[in-house]
């Protein structure tokens, strides 16, 4: 049995688990501004959770393509409040950030996993998830930084490049004392990659597995499903629960998803079948 553990939760990984995205930004790529609001990103969280979801995943900094760095003090002001309030209702908690000052400030306030696109390599990163007793981690590979990853996106084979990146960064993390089990990794969809190189990913995402580390698969709406049906984003709800699906039958243990009802019904459909049921 595979476990996740966290500040407050031990998360069975057993079954697959459903990760529901909270952006309190006004620019992320998908839906920017709709929980800009501290009591609309509540509400947001709460429907999330009635929907299904098994983790709530709060960002208050868009690392779309492109996308500039936002002040410390802005992101504090976008998070904090709404974090005050979901610590308490009933569910883990995750803090997409890449500054050590915001991770420190929510972990202080309960939050219980850190998800970090830059995979701790941000100084100070390392010390504050160290000098935490418990908190979960993933660990994202993210080629260059968000303002330039797509200008010159990688080249050549991609998944060994991504799996050794990954495997450093855990093994680096175990050397400052933060247990294996407390580690997923997310091979970073999007993140300065072809679309032909994201596909590759999740073809032979079962290679992840010579992480040693969970997998968590964030396909939601991504561009290259744009790419590969023509549909906008705001259309992308069915090949985003495809993608999903299909991560899961591949290894993944979480998915990271803004339409997390459906996501929901489709992976109890994939769970109810013996054959398919019994692997997840």
């Amino acid at each position: 049995m595979t476990f996740w553990q966290t500040s407050r939760f031990r998360i069975d990984l057993g079954r697959p688990r459903v990760m529901g995205i909270v952006n309190l930004t006004p620019d992320s790529f998908s839906d920017g501004g709709q929980a800009l609001a501290p009591n609309d990103a509540l509400r947001r969280c709460e429907a999330l959770l009635r929907d299904g979801a098994d983790i709530l995943d709060l960002g208050a900094e868009s690392t779309r393509p492109g996308a500039v760095a936002l002040p410390l003090a802005d992101e504090l002001q976008r998070l904090l409040p709404v974090l005050k309030a979901a610590v308490g209702l009933g569910a883990p908690i995750s803090v997409d950030t890449y500054k050590p000052e915001v991770m420190r400030a929510a972990l202080d306030l309960g939050a219980d996993i850190v998800n970090d696109v830059w995979a701790l390599r941000q100084p100070g990163a390392e010390a504050v998830v160290a000098f935490h007793p418990a908190c979960g981690v993933c660990l994202m590979h993210m080629h260059r930084e968000p303002r330039t990853m797509q200008t010159e996106p990688m080249v050549g084979d991609v998944v060994p490049q991504v799996i050794a990146f990954l495997q450093r960064r855990a093994t680096a993390l175990q050397a400052q004392g933060i247990a294996s089990d407390r580690l997923v990794v997310d091979p970073g969809i999007g993140f300065g990659k072809t679309v032909a190189q994201n596909l590759a990913l999740l073809d032979r995402q079962a290679d992840l597995a010579a992480t040693g580390c969970p997998v968590l698969a964030g396909w939601s709406r991504k561009s290259t499903l744009g790419a590969v049906t023509g549909l906008d984003v705001a259309d992308r709800l069915v090949p985003s629960v495809v993608a999903a699906t299909l991560a899961i039958q591949r290894g993944a243990r979480v998915v990271r998803v803004h339409d997390v009802r459906e996501t929901v019904a489709a992976l109890k459909l994939l769970q109810a079948l013996p054959a398919h049921g019994a692997a997840l």
